[in-house]
């Protein structure tokens, strides 16, 4: 399973972990990603999304059915 919000298409980015000796190592910093339940009301059922904190505030300002309806149109299977 991919690290991907599947509201806002947030991913893992790369940069550098810097010492204290200013060393530089590659490093990944992943999204803040939740597994959780929404209940539609217009389908009377849950649909489960992974979403970033981001994502979780997308959802409160335009509503889940928007977000679904937005997901749906471009492809994904709920």
């Amino acid at each position: 399973m991919s690290r991907v919000c599947q509201v806002t298409g947030k991913g893992p980015m790369t940069g550098n972990t810097v010492s204290h000796a200013n060393n530089r190592r590659r490093r990944r910093f992943l999204p803040n990603l939740h597994t959780l339940r929404f209940w539609l009301e217009s389908e009377r059922r849950f649909v489960s999304l992974r979403v970033s904190n981001h994502g979780l505030r997308t959802i409160e300002k335009k509503g889940i059915e928007v977000i679904v309806a937005e997901l749906r149109a471009d492809g994904v299977k709920l």
